[in-house]
């Protein structure tokens, strides 16, 4: 192989730089020789030689020439060259040499060799690689800061590069950095270590080897000679994170520092510390917190500077650890932190702890911030906490932030005394508030970090700082919160056990008055306290042992117990001062205080009995005269556990001062000593019994009678606290005393408000008396006083038994025969029903049927009362319950509605804005909501009501009645429901007309939409509707339209006889209305159908014929009559002789008096024979009853004894001998038609009666009863037998006797009875 060996002195200093200039002419010529000595020589001494030579001449000749010469571009050439390793090779030894001669001015050409040197790195042949290792130790060796700054981001970003070789040659790189200049080895090995850190990880082994040998360099050029020893540790740390970690971290703490830290150093631990600081494990992150706050200490600041961004996301997390030790390290190591570097390198801290301190995660992240926080403000020193320290406080007392915010200050006050320490005594004063009123806050983690707080305070400056707490924790005993009241006598333990010694965790248990304190402790006590202030402070310790709130009374007994040794003799020590203090909570505004000092007081008595009472009693009664209410009422509240706490004989022994007391009390002036004193009158009554009753009850039922004015009022107010608190032996002794006239209704009723159930059993007799009042009150003004005073008694029911007796007893009092007692019990019940509480639900049928009977009352102010309390019910009803009550509500109106007067309910009659408003909801919840049976009920209901109510009454009302009913009508329901919607709407139409206007739209079209219901019922109430609907109509053709266009195309024969029906009803109400364009086919298309097979299609016809010829003008009329209803006579189609007879017939009966205007009264009756005469019974019939209209409308004109009328005679008496009975029925009816319509000459009478007689003989058949009734009115014998006796004069022997047996057998009878219309249309056809 070939020498390797370096070149000889002499051969590299014939070229050094000072000779260059001499032969600066052969530069060009010296630099190609030494060129190719360097890559094309065999010799290593020669090579190395070249290139010593090389940078020697480039030296002299200056940098320039590198460009000039062409140098670097072949060398660059060079290192490239993959075909020879020697041109590889001697490139970096002339790039080496470069390095070393020109130092830093070859800097800017390092950047460009650096990729090639990083390829040698990985170069297959030995030589080129260690030349490259050579390169770059000279490199690393000659960098300036700023050319590490050049070549460091792109050794980094080679380390990412896929190749490994190239990954190798910069972590070689890296490593040769190490040979870096101090300064420059400082600020880059922060950015090094951990890259190399990472690559041990790498997945190619020569990578990872690397990386271990990169590390180790640069743990060579480690001057500390502590770090030094424990080198291989903290590398295998680095190397093995997961194994070495914490060998690497105990090695640090064990380690004893003599020399301060360098960089090198600082490089091999920061990474440690941040991969420590991130992991789970509680101690590991310990150790790391603790030598980051140790840091400071042993390296120079400027050094760790690099590695704070790094370290501070772990600091931040440790401080935030559950770990209360890990907190405390964490937040150490943050203050040593911000007092190494000042506050300007922690700009965003501040602003993250106070976020976090308040945040609302949790309370461990609060605790780890105050404690952080507390740190930092120590680090910033007594200045900054004397700034915050207003912001702090102020933001701990703010009551309308969220309990967290609150939680997250206070914590402060835990850890800055801690940090602070003596320090922070200044600031007691400050915090002392905001911690007692954190001790009351709603919130019980809140409560508890600020007794952590005052305990923290207490235990640090018991000694010290006594006079600046003390006060504020003596005012905490008696404060009106109950928690500030047990966390500070909590505190105020803690203080005495710090100032007598002892500890207040020993167990109590045992009697009440047991003590556990010593007498050193006590003196200790006294010492630290003086007699006054010790005196007042137990003073409060004995009277929280009865206090209101159960944790008080106990940890007020518990420091009882610890700090006295003798509860008897440090009472009699105590007692002075704590019968002052007594005094003034009895006197206190504040209940509690009020009521805690009664207790004490109570518990004095018990303990030192006969001793303090003499003097307790009378100083009390003194109280009583106070000027103060509230002493006032401490006094009752005293009085009452005195006697609680005493036997009945001490008691007995100042019956009557106690007695005179009491009195005196349950009149003061204030209502609230007066409710003391019925608890006071409670105790006593318990005490002596019936004594207390008689000597004080009954005076104050004697100033409720003799005084008036405030003493009576106040009397009154006395008796009702008692009540309150006694009324189950208090009611059977006051109530006949009451009740007893001249009845007091106010004290009754307000006496009775507050009595409770055991007013049930006396409501009767209460309410009858009460009644009694109300009816005998001389005026309107006495009346509504005492109804108001009834209402305060039935309003105070509260129980299903008095509820029920009050309602039976007022719907009792309703039927009363006089009428103020009927109105009082319906205004009661009123009142009742609108304000009462309790489930009147079950009673609502028997309220409504009992009301609704006063709705027929005659007087109209009962009326009305029951019209409110029927509204006050139906109110208090739910939808659901609504549904449940139309059936019930139906019966009863059905009830009722038999004792109307006129048709009308009054109830239902008070005016526009009542009417039928009361049930309206309930009918209309049935009616939208119900099932179908409940529909049809409803709508029944509501059709019933209408009939009851005046039109103005339903003014109001009208479109919450229409509405629903034409909502449900166009739903698809069962036919009954339809009836009864369609019913209600006529009868609505019927009361309001008008008023329906703006419905007319939508009527008309359900009505039309009915019609065509395949239910005949329906069809049927629709045609009633839309025949009284129409009469609202000013514009009728398009409803005539609707039904001309019905008649002509529907093919249910059964639907066009229903809308034939309709059409005759609007024609007789609005057929004048009608145009003539419309007139004339209609009337076409019903003398078309007067041939209908169908007989209900062609009696149809022929009633519509009749009712269009009252419409029709006469020539029309005429030409109508003459043109169909006269030629048809002769035809030989039947049913066309039979359909022409009918509309003759009808339209005489409608139109008589037209017709014989244009002159067809005589071919009308000549028709009219001829159909008579016609061998076809339905013919037959309907000239019969042609002829009668004929014969009625002459009666009723005047005219019945022309000779036409004789014609008409002669042709109905034959008829009479027919042989059908229909003809003969048919002819009776006729005449009778005649008879009633006017007078008829006594001869005509007596020719017309022997065929009547005839039928009326005959044996029991229709024939003979409409013969009967035809006689009646034929011979006018509803009016008197004159008639009949002239006919019977006229008549023959034979004739008149038949007659008058008919007369005996039936028609005196029939005479006396009332005359009924039974005149109907159905001889010759019907709608039925």
């Amino acid at each position: 192989p070939t020498s390797r060996r370096p070149p000889s002195s002499a051969r590299t200093s014939t070229l050094r730089p000072p000779l260059v200039p001499a032969i600066k002419t052969e530069s060009k010529t010296l630099v190609a020789d030494l060129l190719s000595k360097l890559l094309e020589g065999t010799q290593f001494a020669e090579r190395k030689g070249a290139a010593y030579g090389l940078a020697g001449l480039v030296k002299g000749l200056g940098i320039g020439s590198l460009k000039q010469l062409n140098i670097m571009p072949t060398l660059t050439e060079a290192v490239q060259n993959k075909k020879n390793y020697r041109h590889r090779e001697g490139a970096l030894f002339a790039f080496e040499m470069l390095c070393l001669m020109l130092g830093r001015l070859f800097e800017p050409y390092i950047i460009h060799v650096l990729p090639h040197l990083l390829m040698c790195f990985g170069d297959g042949n030995n030589y080129v690689r260690d030349a490259a290792d050579c390169t770059a130790r000279a490199i690393m060796q000659k960098l300036s800061a700023h050319g590490v700054k050049l070549v460091l981001p792109s050794l980094l970003q080679a380390i990412e590069d896929d190749s490994w070789r190239t990954k190798i040659g910069s972590v070689e790189l890296l490593g040769a950095m190490a040979y870096c200049a101090p300064k420059q080895l400082s600020s880059c090995l922060p950015s090094i270590v951990p890259s190399l850190t990472g690559v041990l990880a790498d997945s190619h082994i020569k990578v990872q080897t690397a990386g271990a040998h990169a590390l180790r360099q640069i743990g060579s050029v480690i001057k500390n000679p502590e770090i030094q020893i424990i080198a291989p540790t903290l590398l295998e740390a680095l190397a093995d994170p997961a194994s070495h970690t914490a060998a690497g971290l105990q090695a640090l703490l064990d380690t004893a520092f003599v020399h301060m830290i360098d960089a090198p150093s600082l490089a091999l631990i920061m990474p440690i510390l941040e991969r420590a600081l991130d992991q789970r494990s509680t101690d590991i992150k310990k150790m790391g917190c603790q030598i980051m706050a140790s840091m400071y200490t042993l390296t120079d600041h400027k050094d760790l500077s690099p590695y704070l961004a790094a370290v501070m996301p772990g600091v931040k997390s440790s401080l935030l650890d559950p770990l209360p030790e890990v907190r405390g390290v964490a937040a150490k190591a943050l203050g040593a932190m911000v007092k190494g570097h000042g506050d300007e390198s922690f700009a965003e801290l501040m602003p993250w702890l106070l976020e976090v301190l308040t945040s609302e995660s949790n309370t461990v992240d609060r605790s780890g911030s105050a404690q952080g926080l507390s740190e930092v403000l120590g680090a910033q020193g007594l200045t900054k906490l004397e700034e915050m320290m207003p912001t702090f406080v102020a933001a701990a007392q703010q009551t309308e932030v969220a309990a967290h915010y609150r939680d997250g200050y206070l914590m402060l006050f835990v850890y800055l005394p801690v940090t602070f320490g003596d320090a922070f005594i200044p600031f007691i004063s400050d915090v002392i508030q905001p911690i007692l009123k954190g001790l009351a806050d709603e919130a019980e983690y809140v409560r508890d970090t600020a007794l952590r707080a005052g305990q923290r305070i207490i235990n640090m400056f018991a000694e010290t700082s006594v006079a600046i707490f003390l006060p504020e924790l003596e005012n905490g005993m008696f404060n009106e919160h109950w928690r500030i009241r047990h966390s500070s006598m909590q505190l105020l333990g803690d203080l005495l056990y710090c100032l007598s010694g002892v500890t207040g965790k020993m167990t109590t248990e045992g009697d009440e008055d047991d003590g556990f304190g010593t007498e050193t402790s006590q003196k200790a006590i006294l010492e630290a306290l003086g007699n006054e202030r010790r005196n007042r402070v137990l003073a409060g310790i004995y009277m929280g042992r009865s206090d209101v709130a159960l944790l008080v009374r106990q940890a007020a007994l518990h420091v009882w117990k610890v700090v006295v040794a003798n509860t008897p003799r440090t009472l009699r020590e105590i007692l002075p001062t704590l019968f002052q203090l007594l005094l003034g909570c009895l006197a206190s505004t504040s209940y509690d205080k009020r009521q805690v000092a009664a207790r004490t007081l109570g518990d004095l008595v018990r303990k030192l009995g006969e001793r303090v009472l003499p003097d307790i009693i009378p100083i009390l009664e003194r109280g009583l005269s106070s000027e103060e209410s509230d002493e006032r009422q401490g006094v009752c509240i005293g009085l009452t556990e005195i006697m609680a706490s005493t036997s009945r004989d001490q008691v007995m022994q100042y019956v009557d001062s106690l007695v005179l007391t009491v009195r005196r009390a349950l009149c003061d002036d204030l209502p609230k000593v007066r409710k003391a004193a019925a608890q006071t009158f409670d105790r006593l009554h318990s005490t002596i019994g019936q004594q207390a009753l008689q000597q004080i009850l009954s005076p104050l039922l004697n100033m409720l009678a003799e005084e008036e004015g405030d003493a009576s009022a106040h009397a009154l107010d006395g008796l009702q606290q008692v009540m309150a608190v006694k009324s189950k032996d208090v009611l059977p002794f006051l109530i006949p005393k009451l009740t007893a006239p001249p009845v007091n209704s106010r004290a009754l009723a307000l006496l009775a408000s507050v009595a409770g159930e055991s007013l049930t059993r006396h409501i009767g007799r209460i309410l009858q008396a009460l009644l009694d009042a109300i009816g005998s009150a001389p005026d309107a003004a006495a009346e509504a006083k005492e109804l108001i005073n009834a209402e305060l008694l039935v309003l105070s029911i509260e129980d299903d038994f008095g509820v029920q007796t009050v309602i039976d007893e007022l719907l009792a009092a309703c039927k009363h025969q006089l009428p103020a007692r009927r109105k009082a019990a319906a205004s009661l019940l009123q009142a009742f029903a609108a304000r009462t509480e309790e489930d009147i639900l079950n009673y609502v049928p028997q309220l409504m049927r009992g009301l609704l009977q006063l709705f027929a009352d005659p007087d109209a102010e009962v009326v009305a009362a029951a019209w409110g309390a029927l509204s006050a019910v139906t109110k208090t009803l739910s939808p659901p319950d609504q549904q449940a009550f139309v059936v019930p509500l139906r019966q009863a109106l059905k009830f009722v509605a038999d004792d109307a007067v006129g048709g009308l309910l009054p109830g239902f009659c008070l005016g526009p804005k009542k009417g039928i408003a009361p049930i309206l909801p309930m009918l209309r919840e049935g009616l939208l909501n119900g099932a179908p049976e409940l529909k049809e009920q409803a709508a029944a209901c509501m059709g019933e009501a209408i009939t009851l109510t005046t039109a103005e009454s339903l003014k109001s009302s009208v479109v919450p009645i229409a509405g629903p009913l034409i909502r449900v009508l166009g739903d698809r329901y069962v036919w009954s429901v339809k009836v009864a919607v369609l019913e209600a709407l006529r009868i609505l139409i019927l009361k309001v007309g008008a008023v329906l206007k703006p419905f007319l739209p939508q009527l008309q079209t359900s009505f039309l939409k009915s019609l065509h219901d395949a239910n005949r019922s329906v069809r049927q109430h629709a045609s009633s509707a839309l025949q009284c609907l129409v009469s609202l109509h000013t514009r009728v053709d398009p409803l005539f339209t609707e039904l001309h266009n019905g008649i002509k195309n529907v093919d249910d024969q059964a639907v066009r006889e229903t809308i034939l029906q309709a059409l005759r009803g609007v024609l007789m109400n609005a057929g004048a209305k009608m145009s003539e364009g419309l007139r004339k086919p209609l009337t076409a298309t019903l003398v078309s159908m007067l041939a209908n097979a169908d007989d209900e299609i062609r009696y149809g016809a022929c009633v519509c014929i009749g009712a269009m010829c009252t419409v029709t003008p006469a020539d029309e009329l005429s030409a109508l009559v003459r043109g169909n209803l006269l030629e048809a006579g002769a035809s030989s189609d039947w049913t066309r002789r039979h359909g022409c007879a009918l509309a003759l017939a009808e339209a005489t009966s409608q139109s008589c008096q037209a017709m014989e205007d244009v002159g067809l009264r005589g071919d009308v009756v000549a028709t009219g024979q001829a159909h008579a005469q016609s061998d076809r019974v339905p013919v037959c019939m309907a000239g019969v009853k042609c002829l009668g209209h004929l014969w009625a409308h002459s009666a009723k004109s005047g005219g019945a004894s022309k000779p036409v009328e004789t014609a008409v005679r002669t042709t109905l008496a034959a008829c009479l001998e027919h042989n059908s009975g229909e003809v003969r029925v048919a002819a009776a009816r006729s005449i009778r038609r005649a008879a009633r319509a006017g007078s008829l000459p006594v001869s005509d009478v007596a020719a017309i009666t022997p065929p009547l007689v005839s039928n009326s003989r005959e044996k029991s058949s229709p024939a003979k009863i409409a013969a009967d009734l035809a006689l009646v009115s034929l011979l006018k014998l509803r009016s008197g037998d004159a008639c009949y006796q002239a006919v019977v004069s006229k008549l023959d022997g034979t004739a008149a006797t038949h007659l008058q047996e008919v007369y005996k057998r039936s028609l005196s009878r029939l005479a006396q009875q009332e005359d009924v219309d039974d005149d109907d249309d159905g001889d010759s056809g019907s709608f039925a």
